[in-house]
């Protein structure tokens, strides 16, 4: 069974990834940011983890909101799951309303 990223790493692979997308280079980052290029390295290997507000300048920077560097991206048979466990949530839920009904009606 694969081991669940930690927060850091959740957040060092979606930092990589929005420096990236925006064209930055860990140097040009670091630099608007007013950070280290060795910090913002070690942040992106997930050995360290800014203040928050550190975290308001990167998002800042790369023009996201901070909790975007924090969203879990799941494959497609993750999706399909949280799908199938919502849908049976419902119908379990509709279910149990159903019958409920049923028996007030019956109870009258």
């Amino acid at each position: 069974m694969e081991k669940a990223a930690s927060i850091r790493e959740i957040f060092a692979k979606n930092l990589r990834k929005h420096r990236r997308k925006c064209g930055f280079s860990q140097e040009k980052l670091a630099e608007k940011v007013d950070i280290s290029t060795q910090y913002l390295a070690m942040i992106e290997i997930a050995r360290k983890f800014p203040a928050s507000e550190v975290l308001e300048r990167l998002a800042k920077a790369m023009n996201i909101n901070v909790y975007e560097l924090f969203l879990i991206d799941h494959t497609p048979k993750e999706e399909l799951e949280l799908v199938r466990r919502d849908i049976i949530g419902e119908i379990n839920k509709t279910f149990r309303e159903v019958v409920e009904q049923a028996l007030i009606s019956v109870s009258k």
